[in-house]
This record gives structure tokens, sequence and C-alpha cells, in this order.
């Protein structure tokens, strides 16, 4: 399965839909068990008499392969946070219920990191792209900083601090609220930032060149 945020060290990453999942191959480490009994475990709740609709099924369990360390390739399984918690729903022991709330924070922590790329990608859409090839593992900073940057560096504050102004709902676009002159001055800024990644690491030197750039093509739309 493709990867859109790469798997973390719980074996949870994000797809290329946005969604949240886990390797199979963690959980079995996780919880001690051999990968097979996993797998045994997953296909008794999933087959067409356990009392699952299809439906879940299909969304929430996605068989996939794995190459082993001779290259064999064998099934595994890629569960979004549902479908691990009615996995591991059986598995007891004290053990077993700290890795359960464990998984469990993890999967929220990247449901988050979801929504802040997800945003991020609707605002910032060049941004996004090379802050992903910039950065192996990807943090959720590394795009909210960078948004927060811009924004406040061209409309003078950042997109939460925007809403609470306007009375706008949390995780609604400022967009459609901004002027043509504040929509032009992000789009360049953006472009200017792509290379500031590059060359100038510091947030503090960034947030320079862009109050620089920001005056001059003031002077110039004026």
């Amino acid at each position: 399965m493709k990867e859109l945020i790469p798997k973390n060290e719980f074996g949870i990453f994000a797809d290329k839909q946005d969604i949240a999942r886990v390797d199979s191959l963690f959980v079995a480490e996780a919880f001690r068990k051999q990968h097979k009994h996993v797998l045994r475990d997953i296909e008794r709740i999933t087959e067409p008499k356990s009392g699952l609709s299809e439906g879940f099924v299909d969304k929430n369990f996605y068989r996939g392969k794995y190459k082993d360390k001779t290259g064999r390739a064998l099934p595994c399984y890629f569960l979004t946070k549902d479908g691990f918690t009615m996995l591991v729903m059986g598995y007891t022991g004290t053990k077993a219920m700290q890795f359960k709330e464990l998984y469990i924070k993890r999967f929220n922590e990247m449901e988050r990191f979801i929504e802040t790329l997800v945003s991020a990608r609707v605002e910032f859409p060049l941004l996004t792209e090379n802050i992903k090839l910039l950065h192996s593992q990807p943090k959720p900073y590394h795009f909210s900083n960078e948004c927060d940057l811009i924004n406040r560096v061209a409309i003078g504050q950042s997109a939460k601090q925007f809403r609470l102004t306007n009375g706008i709902e949390k995780g609604k676009s400022i967009r459609p609220y901004l002027t043509k002159r504040q929509l032009e001055l992000i789009e360049v800024l953006q472009k200017v930032d792509v290379g500031l990644l590059v060359a100038f690491p510091n947030y503090e030197d960034r947030k320079k060149h862009l109050e620089w750039y920001k005056s001059k093509w003031e002077e110039e739309h004026e």
C-alpha cells in the first residue's frame, strides 16, 4: 500500500486517501504474537459469518503483501483505527491493555497530523509538496509552522487567530474571507518560501526574508 505519511515506530502511517492505518506486522510485534496468529484472528473476525458487515471489513481491513528476509511475498493487513480496535478487543492482560491505550493514542496523533497535512495541502499546495521532499519523516509542525509563517507575514496573524477574529468555524478555510490582494501576496510568498526552506533552515531567517519580500511586493503594487 502506498504511503502518504511513512510508518512511524509503531507501524502507523497514512495511506494515499488520508486514512491512518497500522501494519499487522507491527501489531504482532507489539502484542508479542506470531504474525500468523494475528492473520488468523483478522481472518476470523472478517469472515462473512463473523457478523461484521462487508462494508466495514472492506473499509477497515486492507489485505496487502510484504517481502520477508528471503524475498518471499507474504500476506499482511493494513488496519484503520476501527479495524485495529475490533481486532485487539479480544486481547487481554495488563500488557495488552497498555498497548491498546498506546496505539489508540498514536492513532489519534496520526489523524491530527493528517488533518494538518490536508489543511496545508489545500491552502499551500506547492509548499506542502516541498516540505514532504525536504523531510523524510515530516512532523505536523513542519507544515503548520510554515503555513502560520506565511499567514502572519501576509495578513498579520495565523489562520487560527483570523478565524477567532472573524467568527469563522474551526477548521474552515480562511481563503474565501481574504481580499484578492491578500490571496495574491500569499501565493507569491508561498513560492518564495519554497526556495527559502532549502537556503535558510532557520525559521527567523526565513521570516526576515519573507517580510522584506512583502515590503518590496507592496511597493510595486501600490
